[in-house]
């Protein structure tokens, strides 16, 4: 099958020309393949259309909080060569952008926006609330040494206990799940298997997940410095050739967007930020 599709350097961040106000572009005619990757930005560009027309602000999903925001992010700043198609691989923040996770990071954006019911929104909040409940819980619940407790390490392959231990801790082992700890802990609620699976990686990956939620919210404070409109990049001393020459196609909206551009280095970057600042100066 073959077909024409736009280059997408000349989309923006809500899938609209720059060029062109009011006109957008939607699934495969923006250089991607299958029809996930048409739906989601179909969806995209359908929201911030009918928000321009109702004088809204516009939805932009970022890297950090999407696998649409990083297709989208992906074809406006790197462009295409061959069909594009979203793999998980190509997400920085997979760990964050997990199944279990994905009606945190999107329904309160969904229910801004108009898209989610009350009652949809009643069971996310219940849903969050029993969270938080049982994180609480076993993160202060310390079950006793007992033989039942240490049958159940031995048979996991893990280290005995001879003092308390908390829920929590047992839970980061890898050996242990959430289903296993039943027996030896007759107060846990009934929850359901979701609110239980969301629990244990929570715990589980705690460490991993901190650090990754560092470098997102530096992303995210390098991308709220905006560059201006007109920005001349061919005037910017210290900017090498090559970079000042993929930024005029480009034209980032940010200095995060800027420093994912094919051919700008981290030296680019900076050259950036300091012209920025110099800017403010002014």
């Amino acid at each position: 099958i073959e077909y024409d599709c736009c280059d997408p350097l000349q989309l923006n961040a809500t899938l609209e020309f720059r060029g062109w106000p009011g006109l957008y572009g939607a699934g495969q005619f923006n250089g991607s393949s299958g029809y996930e990757e048409a739906a989601a930005q179909g969806l995209v560009a359908g929201i911030n259309a009918a928000r321009k027309l109702m004088g809204k602000e516009r939805l932009i999903l970022d890297r950090a909080g999407s696998y649409i925001g990083t297709l989208i992010d992906d074809l406006i700043t790197k462009g295409v060569t061959d069909p594009y198609r979203m793999m998980t691989s190509r997400s920085e923040y997979r760990l964050i952008l997990r199944q279990d996770n994905a009606d945190e990071r999107l329904t309160p954006i969904g229910r801004e926006i108009g898209l989610i019911s009350d009652e949809r929104w009643g069971r996310f909040q219940r849903k969050q609330s029993e969270k938080a409940a049982e994180l609480k819980r076993v993160q202060g619940t310390t079950l006793p040494p007992s033989q039942a407790l240490n049958d159940l390490l031995v048979s996991r392959g893990t280290t005995l206990v001879s003092t308390g231990i908390k829920i929590c801790e047992l839970l980061k082992r890898p050996q242990i799940s959430y289903s296993d700890l039943a027996d030896v802990d007759p107060h846990r609620p009934e929850l359901s298997k979701a609110v239980q699976e969301s629990v244990e990686i929570q715990l589980k990956y705690e460490g991993y997940i901190k650090r990754q939620l560092a470098d997102i919210e530096e992303m995210r404070r390098v991308e709220g410095k905006v560059l201006p409109e007109d920005i001349d990049y061919g005037k910017i001393k210290g900017l090498r050739l090559e970079a000042a020459e993929k930024l005029e196609k480009v034209r980032p909206e940010n200095l995060g967007q800027a420093g994912r551009v094919s051919g700008v280095s981290p030296a680019d970057i900076s050259v950036l930020m300091i012209w920025l600042a110099s800017q403010k100066d002014k």
